[in-house]
């Protein structure tokens, strides 16, 4: 994804966000704050962990108001010890306090992926596997968790269903088999003239034998398999295709999966059901404003 829709698709993203929570105005700030009155912002990590999300932070902050003033202290991706400041904002205390939870939903929610696939991508450190994601993501937010899934060391399976074929039990069974699946899938490719990468979702060795016999499929997807017959197909496949391992993946055998050879883990935990990273927002110095 290029730069220029990345930033489309977050200002549109934070836009939203922002008219979910703010709506016609923030009536509680209105009503009580003067609009002359300054302060400042520490963002604090309430508990260790993996910070990502700050660029994000200050794009809402200057979407809220372009005379507030965001400095980060850390860079993307870094591990942060409790209680430890990552991010100061300066100027009107209203336009802080209605980016306030904006900001903190957005910081916790990407900080708790950053944080759980770091864990992940350090227990196979030394092998060749990549931890990746999936599209199992919040509907509107899948930037946000892919952004934060490679701010943790992790990398991005497609986004869409348009940049990537990824033929799986479903199209298998409405196609009426694996063979007839991709036969279907390719000559679709070609007769539309689509550059996509191709992978095939496989339950066992029979389908990885009939998978590998299509010259235009890109990568093997080895679903629920258990080690052994892993193993067996990381043999058979012999490095002519990408190797997916998926289903039932956890910290506890991440790292028993990584060793059987397959370059890629794909870990829907990671966006799916992440814990948040407790992240607070503590606003003090007032003063009005000369």
């Amino acid at each position: 994804m290029n730069d220029e829709i990345l930033d489309s698709r977050l200002s549109h993203l934070i836009e939203d966000a922002i008219l979910e929570d703010v709506g016609m105005g923030d009536i509680t700030t209105e009503s009580t704050v003067p609009n002359d009155l300054l302060g400042h912002g520490d963002v604090r990590v309430k508990e260790s962990g993996v910070i990502a999300g700050l660029d994000v932070a200050g794009m809402i902050f200057h979407f809220i108001d372009p005379e507030l003033r965001c400095k980060k202290f850390f860079e993307e991706g870094s591990f942060i010890e409790t209680g430890v400041i990552v991010a100061e904002v300066n100027g009107q205390f209203g336009s802080i306090l209605k980016a306030e939870r904006t900001v903190l939903n957005i910081l916790q929610r990407m900080s708790g992926i950053a944080t759980v696939t770091k864990k992940f991508v350090d227990a196979v450190k030394g092998t060749k596997t990549k931890i990746t994601d999936t599209r199992k993501t919040v509907p509107g937010l899948r930037i946000l968790d892919k952004l934060a899934v490679q701010t943790g060391g992790g990398v991005n399976h497609r986004f869409g269903l348009d940049d990537m074929v990824l033929i799986k039990d479903n199209h298998i069974a409405a196609a009426g088999g694996i063979a007839q699946a991709i036969t279907l899938c390719l000559s679709y490719m070609k007769q539309k003239k689509y550059q996509l990468r191709v992978e095939v979702e496989t339950k066992n060795l029979s389908d990885v034998k009939i998978a590998l016999q299509y010259k235009g499929v890109h990568r093997i997807m080895l679903d629920n398999f258990n080690l052994v017959e892993m193993k067996k197909a990381v043999e058979l496949i012999d490095h002519t295709v990408e190797v997916e391992a998926s289903g039932n993946v956890s910290l506890d055998n991440v790292r028993a999966i990584a060793e059987t050879g397959v370059d890629f883990i794909s870990v829907g935990a990671l966006t799916h059901s992440p814990k948040a990273l407790d992240i607070s927002l503590k606003v003090a110095h007032l003063q009005k404003s000369s």
